[in-house]
């Protein structure tokens, strides 16, 4: 067989038939002899032909538009500010395609912006959604909508299982935890107590806290040396003050904290105050390479960090939306990206 790539037309000339019924057998479109089905089948397998999906969609009149619904960043909460460059990298390799993005954005600590932003997503009337649901009973009753109007859509930075999505990228948030842990039982004294901070408003509707709380329990309960206590508290408002009561009151009734886990992003947050009270001989352990966050690490107020990847995320939710609405390929359910544990001394190899 010629190592040239065979043409369409070379495959009607080799089955005797025309264009059209090799362009019917290769969509599975119109009647078809069974005979000369099979015939084309076996002329398609043998010369590997593929057809050029990408030509097709440039012909194609047919416009695709994606929209993302994420949370908006905050002064407080930057996190958010990464996502949109992997967005906007998948769209320019996507220039030449009819592809176009439309971005919608959250509060994240308010449950009704995202019902009313879930509406401004709909009457965008998207072939597809890049979606982060930050916010899970919310978030079943988007995807139900979603999947009654037969719009495909991507989870990035966590999952919800009870939802027909289309794939999900970002890290293994249970195992994250337990990463999380063993990197906290390796810096803490075995009898040492530690304190698991989680600041969110509604902890009960943030699930991917709540897993990674699990996951970094989990860890002690099977592998783990430690044997203190695991202090949990869950401070609903990310001001200062707030912050500074709940970790007083925390440090006062357990004068045995060694080590802080942060489940979030705002790990500054508990590095500022550890620095005011001079608490230099806790370690803290957190998520994030936020500016706040790699300037604490660098300056050794926290210990480690877990990279999550963001623009890594949003760039593989576009491409994987736009090639199953350009050549119906069907993405792997799951993809799990590394987590990065982040030190001092490797930080700016991530930057």
């Amino acid at each position: 067989m010629s190592p040239k790539k065979s043409r369409i037309k070379d495959i009607a000339r080799m089955a005797g038939v025309s264009i059209g019924t090799i362009d019917r057998v290769i969509h599975n479109r119109g009647e078809v002899a069974e005979k000369t089905r099979l015939k084309v089948q076996r002329i398609l397998k043998e010369t590997n032909y593929s057809p050029n999906f990408m030509a097709q969609v440039l012909k194609s009149k047919k416009r695709f538009h994606l929209v993302s619904l994420l949370p908006a960043p905050t002064e407080d909460n930057p996190f958010w500010k990464k996502h949109p460059l992997g967005m906007i990298r998948a769209i320019e390799e996507l220039d030449p395609f009819p592809v176009i993005l439309s971005q919608v954005t959250f509060d994240m600590q308010n449950e009704e912006d995202f019902q009313k932003k879930t509406g401004n997503v709909l009457s965008l009337k998207p072939d597809g959604v890049l979606l982060a649901p930050i916010f899970k009973s919310e978030s079943i009753s988007f995807c139900t909508r979603l999947q009654k109007e037969k719009v495909p859509f991507v989870f990035i930075d966590e999952y919800i299982e009870d939802t027909d999505f289309l794939a999900y990228i970002g890290e293994d948030i249970f195992q994250s935890g337990r990463v999380a842990g063993q990197l906290t039982d390796l810096v803490t004294p075995e009898k040492s107590d530690i304190l698991v901070v989680t600041i969110a408003r509604n902890i009960r509707n943030v699930h991917h806290l709540t897993s990674r709380t699990e996951g970094f329990l989990s860890y002690f309960r099977k592998s783990g040396k430690n044997k203190g206590k695991k202090i949990i508290i869950n401070i609903p408002d990310p001001s200062t003050a707030d912050v500074k009561n709940a970790i007083d009151k925390a440090f006062l009734d357990n004068p045995g904290i060694r080590s802080v886990f942060i489940t979030g992003s705002r790990s500054y947050l508990i590095a500022l105050y550890l620095g005011k009270k001079g608490f230099n001989s806790i370690d803290l352990i957190g998520y994030d390479l936020l500016d706040l966050n790699i300037k604490y690490l660098k300056s050794g107020n926290i210990r480690f960090l877990i990279g999550q990847r963001p623009e890594e995320q949003t760039y593989k939710g576009i491409k994987k939306l736009f090639e199953y609405l350009s050549q119906h390929k069907i993405p792997d359910k799951i993809e799990y990206l590394p987590v990065d544990i982040v030190t001092s001394e490797n930080v700016d190899f991530f930057l």
